[in-house]
């Protein structure tokens, strides 16, 4: 298969070569409307004299009209489709050469009280959510934001199988996406579910027959008319009698108009993503629970959702005068729609949640999907049974990193085993830690990683790595970070966690600093805990002369030359080459 790049660089040619082919055949097709409506508009008036003659040009020239304009509509639609197609490869083009800064940060999900979102890069500027997300609907990307943040160590199998198969399916990837974006939704999916949940029909059962009926009269009396065989001022009797029955219910009827309005384009744009889920062979497990989540026994969800639409659209309709005076008049059509309407809610509101949950479900997986396509060279990690090894990997790596830069490492840590991590500053501690932090995550999610062999026992991440004061709660840097480290003590004693720690008791003394982290690290080994704390207290090192399941390792710093050089290798041992003195006089500072 070809590479990723050449993949969107071959499909963003090929789809801006369609869209210019749908702008020609539109442009022919606006002329060719003109000149229709040219040559009735003629014939109409050389054949005013002879009204039924006249009738019958007007008719034709109507329908050809009509046709062509649904052509041109179909073909503008289809000119919008690859666009939007076009649009996503050159976005996947900009991405892959590290133009994503600009996109949607997910800020709204940082979260300070949450296990690790604020500590790892997961959400903002330059964030792995900024790198990753490819969502289109807001539901899908609260449920993206939601995955990443689940912590969840169970069925990671299950999500794996069904990333990797939406990874081999860029095309449905595309169309789907396209589809979703192609419509600005303005009412979130749960306003929806809750004004259907609370919705009362205004409407009595005879609407069931009455439109109908009338529809058929109306008709009888044009047929009657255009023969001479009654009075054509009859029309305008019973367009009256219409127009009075259309009008007992009309303010109920705009009271239903005016919100179906803020929906209708919520409707028709899912009745496309739920075909487009239907018509799709799916082969994971998970993937085909969702698919049968949407399943009914006598009709197709896509099926019903267009149904609604059409009837929606249809109501729309009202806000044109003519078609609201003669439509009402004449085929009762306000009455027909909002019956059809009233009776889908009826029907079909208990699913709607079940619909809605699926479309966003595959908007989340196909930015999950797009990922591993994304990173052919990534691996998915083999899961382990508890108790083993939590992490075994080979060249394990940065996964935002540009991998002609990337220095990877090898890391092996054992289960209850607390490893001391000590460095130079700007020697790699801190991304070494958001690497095994995203590592977590990433397994935990069932994505790839970047590393070029991983074995991992599924466990849930805990970290301490940005603490910050808050002047609205009146709590200092110092509070704040007992509180979040009695947050880990707290969550440790209920269920293991592998935690993460970056200099920690920072807004204390050095000697108390020393004392406390000391006296905190052993507490977290007499708790059975796994985990990482970098620091550059060397002092802190001396606990693995006493304790067993602590591990030393650090990273590396040289002058040479009178230049600083950084290998960015995890090494065992604990660092003796600091940096701060040489870089305050390298500087000019000092």
């Amino acid at each position: 298969m070809d590479s990723p790049k050449s993949y969107y660089k071959q499909h963003s040619e090929k789809y801006k070569s369609e869209v210019q082919r749908l702008f020609k055949k539109m442009t022919a097709l606006s002329m060719l409307r003109l000149l229709v409506f040219f040559i009735t508009g003629f014939g109409i008036y050389f054949m005013f004299h002879y009204w039924q003659a006249a009738v019958v040009i007007a008719i034709v020239g109507i329908a050809v009209f009509v046709y062509l304009l649904s052509k041109y509509t179909d073909i503008k639609s289809q000119r919008s489709f690859n666009k939007a197609l076009a649009e996503i490869n050159e976005a996947e083009i900009k991405i892959a050469s590290g133009d994503f800064h600009g996109r949607d940060k997910g800020l709204q999900f940082q979260d300070p009280n949450h296990f690790y979102s604020l500590d790892i890069d997961l959400f903002g500027r330059g964030s792995f959510f900024q790198f990753v997300n490819r969502t289109t609907i807001k539901e899908g990307t609260q449920k993206l934001a939601d995955a990443l943040k689940a912590n969840d160590v169970n069925a990671i199998k299950l999500r794996q199988e069904a990333i990797i198969e939406l990874s081999s399916k860029p095309k449905w990837r595309q169309y789907y996406s396209a589809t979703s974006s192609l419509v600005e939704v303005e009412t979130p999916a749960k306003n929806i579910i809750s004004w259907l949940q609370s919705y009362h029909s205004f409407l009595p059962k005879v609407m069931r027959w009455l439109p109908i009926t009338f529809i058929i009269s109306s008709v009888a009396i044009f047929v009657l008319t255009f023969l001479d065989f009654i009075n054509p001022e009859l029309i305008g009797y019973w367009l009256l009698l219409g127009l009075g029955i259309t009008g007992v219910y009309v303010k109920k009827t705009n009271v239903l108009s005016s919100n179906t309005d803020r929906v209708k384009d919520t409707f028709r744009q899912y009745a496309l993503l739920l075909d487009l889920i239907e018509n799709e062979t799916f082969t994971s497990e998970l993937l085909q629970q969702k698919q049968q989540q949407i399943q009914l026994d006598t009709e197709k969800a896509s099926h019903i959702f267009k149904k609604l639409s059409k009837s929606l659209d249809a109501l729309d309709n009202r806000n044109n005068i003519i078609g609201a005076i003669f439509g009402n008049g004449l085929f009762l059509t306000d009455l027909k729609n909002s019956y059809h309407i009233e009776k889908w809610i009826e029907q079909y509101t208990n699913k709607v949640a079940d619909w809605f949950d699926v479309v966003s479900f595959f908007d989340a997986y196909n930015s999950l999907g797009n990922f591993a396509f994304n990173h052919p060279n990534f691996i998915y990690p083999e899961i382990q049974g508890k108790g083993e090894t939590v992490i075994n990997a080979n060249s394990l790596g940065h996964p935002l990193l540009d991998k002609s830069k990337r220095v990877d490492s090898d890391l092996t840590i054992e289960n209850e085993q607390f490893f001391i991590v000590t460095g130079a500053n700007m020697a790699g501690k801190s991304t070494f830690l958001r690497t095994v932090s995203l590592h977590i995550v990433m397994a935990n999610v069932g994505l790839p990683i970047c590393a070029e062999t991983s074995k991992y026992s599924p466990v849930k991440l805990i970290t301490s790595m940005r603490t910050t004061d808050s002047l609205t709660d009146d709590s200092s840097y110092f509070f704040s970070e007992l509180t979040r480290l009695k947050y880990i003590v707290d969550a440790i004693e209920k269920e293991p966690y592998f935690i993460v720690l970056d200099e920690i008791l920072k807004g204390t003394n050095s000697t108390d600093k020393a004392i406390g982290s000391r006296k905190f690290v052993e507490k977290l080994v007499a708790s059975n805990a796994t985990g990482i704390i970098a620091t550059h207290d060397l002092s802190l090192c001396e606990i693995e002369q006493e304790l067993e399941d602590v591990k030393n390792y650090y990273f590396d710093a040289e002058i040479i030359n009178d230049e600083l050089h950084f290998d960015y290798k995890l090494k065992a041992g604990i660092c003796q080459n600091m940096n701060a003195s040489f870089l305050l006089k390298k500087m000019n500072i000092v």
